[in-house]
């Protein structure tokens, strides 16, 4: 009969302004077993302690799935940290996120958005109007300081799999026929699009509410981070829930 293993290894991921804390974009873990995400929380604060400034703020994903304090830990398994986040088709066709039983589509993109293309992608003979929202960049932020480009970061297939539930949430909320999200991430430069969504319905008003609630669910839960620069510097954006109360995953 084989014994249960004494330590376990786990690969942890940084993102945001937790990687310029770590110094490190990834690291290889061991720590005494059984585990939790409690558990590795406080040893990686302990190594790390200015990640005690995000508070409970301060994010924990396990497998690419949000987890809370409680979540038990196994061998291998991928942890990320990363702060609140700030909130298209990638050039790799294996990395597709349309949905195989609809037109819906969740993509990220280093590329351009052609917005047109994206809401000409929902638009089926029995909807009557497709809303689409374009999220670009602007000059001057929240603190009024100029800014000359952004850099946008995504922990890729979490991002993927977070769009596609938003998505089939909106579809149980709303009375909608279908959904398009696009997502840039690398440099962008001022009033180039960050983020299309397209929302296709039978009626206006449900293709309205339900763009509104993709835009907040997204900013709210899907992990991609900006990074602004200025002339004088630059700043990681910690997102519009960084106070908010942690309670709120994992689902």
């Amino acid at each position: 009969m084989s014994s249960l293993p004494s330590s376990i290894s786990v690969s942890i991921l940084f993102f945001g302004a937790a990687r310029g804390i770590a110094g490190a974009s990834q690291l290889d873990f061991q720590l005494p077993a059984p585990a939790t995400v409690a558990t590795l929380k406080r040893e990686i604060l302990a190594k790390y302690p200015a990640l005690e400034r995000f508070g409970r703020s301060l994010l924990v994903a396990r497998n690419c799935e949000y987890a809370g304090d409680d979540t038990t830990l196994e061998m291998n398994d991928e942890i990320a940290f990363f702060p609140p986040v700030s909130g298209g088709a990638t050039n790799d066709e294996d990395d597709a996120s349309s949905d195989a039983t609809s037109s819906d589509f969740y993509e990220l993109t280093t590329d351009a958005i052609d917005i047109t293309n994206v809401a000409r992608r929902v638009v089926p003979s029995v909807c009557g109007a497709t809303v689409t929202l374009d999220g670009y960049v602007r000059e001057h932020t929240r603190n009024h300081k100029r800014t000359l480009y952004l850099v946008y970061e995504a922990y890729e297939p979490m991002a993927r799999r977070e769009l596609r539930r938003i998505g089939s949430e909106a579809r149980a909320k709303f009375d909608i026929a279908h959904v398009g999200i696009v997502h840039r991430t690398g440099r962008l430069e001022i009033g180039e699009t960050s983020v299309c969504i397209a929302v296709a319905a039978p009626h206006r008003r449900a293709a309205f509410e339900a763009c509104e609630w993709l835009i907040k669910e997204l900013k709210r839960t899907v992990p991609i981070w900006k990074k602004e620069f200025y002339e004088d510097g630059s700043v990681w954006v910690e997102g519009e829930h960084a106070e908010a109360d942690t309670t709120i995953i994992p689902r």
